[in-house]
């Protein structure tokens, strides 16, 4: 595991944007077990893609589409380890991602951004895709 006063500021640029932490597979499971509406989990992660595209590019997404998913969620990779792990279940086929977005719909999963979509991208990019993500899956 990572210290935590290493992860706690990028966790707080998530969570300063809205962002409910998820420690424990059970709070993600208790969510995503019965939720109705649309809920945004990013896998957060230390890594530099994660600083520069991921956590950027889903603040800008939030500030600029005027859609927006009803619940805003994040788990730590290498920290929230259980939690991780119940995320990864719910996004199956898609294999083990940090950082990574997973966008769910009354609890099944509609759209998964990858690691290796976030890699080479800049923050703009990421965030316009989930702006159309967002436009998509997240209209009432």
């Amino acid at each position: 595991m990572y210290p935590e006063e290493l992860v706690a500021p990028m966790r707080s640029e998530l969570t300063e944007a809205g962002f409910q932490e998820f420690r424990t597979a059970d709070e993600v499971e208790s969510h995503l077990k019965d939720h109705k509406g649309t809920t945004l989990i990013v896998i957060n992660s230390v890594c530099g893609c994660a600083a520069g595209a991921a956590r950027p590019g889903v603040r800008m997404a939030l500030d600029k589409s005027p859609v927006k998913p009803d619940t805003l969620a994040t788990v730590f990779a290498g920290n929230d380890r259980d939690a991780v792990a119940k995320v990864r279940e719910f996004h199956l086929p898609y294999p083990p991602s940090s950082p990574s977005m997973a966008l769910f719909k009354d609890g099944e999963l509609v759209h998964f951004v990858e690691r290796h979509h976030i890699e080479g991208r800049n923050a703009q990019i990421i965030g316009d895709h989930l702006v159309e993500v967002f436009e998509h899956f997240c209209k009432s």
